[in-house]
């Protein structure tokens, strides 16, 4: 962290080529009917398209920059789940059976037993049934890249060769321009466990496989120097992916074991090189059934994580900054709360979000306050919208350091 200046980073992912979507969208699937084939003119196409993201993100202002997750396919330009399906192409283990969380049929919690059900049973997804699916209504989530496969047999970590080329071309990238710091995001256990599970006996087991097989890449990009950041909506987005709705408690239960198997896949990790990244699911759908953050923030801190991203500029979260006027963040420790959203056409003001990181100064300090984006902003919003907002992010920063350093 600078000592006289607000870093400014954001969530992930970021809007791909025309060129690149194109070069993914002519790949050949493999056998397994969902990993995508890659050829050395694709690899050379993406190490360049990664270096001219780097230098892009450093000229609108951003101090932590990332690979926009470049090398996690999207082969159309709207698409909500690229940080979740790449998963698919890196572990071994899965395959394709026909039934996954769209098609799968309903599942009942009750008390004491909570379970996640089907994403079109949603209860947010439920309660505005007409608009989920109105195609007008601008709440659809894109198509993925690849199918959804489900867990058939024991998971393995096959991706070693497609995480070193990730590292490799963010590390060229940063190399030559002077970014503070860069990460490479990464799926969290139990969100990778969300999928469905046709081999291993409990949920539990599914869960503590998935840490097993994950902390292979979270060795492999912090071994590399590189900050990893955990990608998990699914801490605060299962809450409405549980039907009915369960009590508080049940919940905190139900993930404090996702908490635990994410500890365990960060063991040994120096906390300083993982940030863990939390949002409550990037469609932009009304989200009145979205946990309220205070029932889960503690949880969110038992994480083994330097540094904790989470949505603040989303205007269903907006007003939860005050919690930390409450909630003490741990010595040592940052937070990059999104002050631009990826829910909005509409570009935030710079004052606005200078205005937005003061609040958050004023609670936990400011050297200990990175602005960020609320989630990623690839395949979310039209790309020139995207690099107005990261703009607007990289002034806004300006603004507040001005005011808060002098």
């Amino acid at each position: 962290m600078s000592p006289d200046r607000i870093e400014t980073s954001h969530a992930g992912s970021l809007p791909r080529t025309p060129e690149l979507i194109a070069a993914n969208d002519a790949r050949a699937l493999g056998p397994d009917g969902f990993t995508l084939e890659r050829t050395p003119e694709f690899d050379e196409l993406l190490t360049a398209a990664v270096a001219d993201l780097v230098r892009r993100q450093e000229d609108l202002g951003i101090t932590i920059v990332g690979d926009g997750e470049y090398g996690k396919a999207m082969t159309s330009a709207v698409d909500y789940g690229a940080w979740w399906s790449y998963s698919f192409q890196r572990v071994g283990g899965l395959s394709l059976t026909g039934s996954d969380i769209f098609s799968q049929q309903p599942v009942r919690s009750g008390p004491g037993d909570v379970r996640l059900t089907s994403f079109p049973d949603r209860r947010d997804w439920q309660r505005f049934h007409d608009a989920y699916t109105d195609p007008t209504s601008g709440i659809g989530t894109g198509s993925g890249a690849t199918p959804f496969p489900s867990t058939t047999g024991p998971l393995t970590y096959v991706g070693q060769s497609a995480i070193a080329s990730d590292i490799a071309n963010l590390t060229t990238g940063v190399a030559a321009g002077d970014a503070t710091s860069a990460f490479i995001t990464s799926l969290s256990p139990g969100s990778g466990a969300r999928i469905a599970n046709d081999f291993y006996a409990t949920e539990e087991e599914h869960i503590w496989a998935w840490a097993e097989v994950l902390r292979e890449e979270y060795l492999a990009i912090t071994g590399a120097g590189l900050v990893v950041q955990i990608d998990d909506p699914s801490i605060a987005e299962n809450w409405d992916q549980i039907n009915p709705e369960p009590s508080i408690d049940d919940y905190r239960a139900f993930t404090r074991i996702r908490v635990e198997a994410l500890n365990h896949a960060l063991r040994g990790i120096p906390p300083e090189l993982v940030r863990f990244h939390l949002c409550w699911g990037s469609w932009h759908g009304p989200h009145t059934t979205d946990i309220e953050f205070r029932h889960i923030v503690d949880l969110m801190l038992e994480i083994d994580a330097g540094s904790y991203s989470f949505e603040a500029a989303n205007v269903r979260h907006e007003h939860e900054w005050k919690i930390w006027r409450d909630v003490e963040l741990p010595a040592g420790k940052t937070i990059a709360p999104g002050v631009v959203s990826h829910a909005t056409n509409v570009v935030e003001h710079p004052e606005l979000v200078a205005d937005r990181i003061e609040a958050f100064a004023s609670t936990v300090g400011p050297d200990r306050v990175v602005a960020s984006t609320d989630c990623g902003l690839g395949g979310r919003i039209h790309p020139q919208i995207a690099v107005a907002k990261l703009a607007s992010l990289g002034e806004g920063a300006r603004i507040a350091s001005h005011r808060l350093f002098g």
